[in-house]
Formats: C-alpha cells, structure tokens, sequence
C-alpha cells in the first residue's frame, strides 16, 4: 500500500498525524504529508510524494483516510 496528501485540500486538522504519526506529519505551513523512513515527503509534495506504508500502519491509514475532513488522503494498492 501507498499513500500520499493533496496538500490543497489538507485542511490541516491533524486527525491524520494523531492516527498515524509515524506515517504522517504537519509541517510548519500547517499542512500534512507523508512520511518515509522518518522523512516527510514534502518536496514536492501531492502525488509525488508517495510514500510506501508499513504493513502494521495499512489499518491506521485507511481509519486516517476515512476520518480526514479535507478528504485529502489518497491510497494507492
């Protein structure tokens, strides 16, 4: 599984980082992206960056998915 943010919907409510912050993080613009090895994915950003998700997070993402209120997560399988 892989996901990634459309940083122009992200609302920055930061549901996403409470369910998942070791896939997710808002970074100083007030925005969330994804995370790869510890490292958030924001240059550029969107669909570029994609991140791969751990096995054990998969559930955590799609519950991070669901709860978003900018509905800016997407998951790629």
């Amino acid at each position: 599984m892989k996901v990634w943010i459309d940083q122009d919907l992200c609302t920055g409510d930061g549901l996403c980082e409470e369910i998942a912050p070791s896939v997710f993080t808002l970074l100083d613009d007030g925005l969330a992206y994804v995370k790869q090895d510890g490292a958030a994915l924001n240059n550029p950003g969107g669909a570029e960056g994609l991140a791969t998700v751990p096995a054990d997070m998969e559930d955590a993402v799609v519950e991070a998915s669901e709860e978003c209120p900018g509905e800016c997560i997407f998951i790629e399988n």
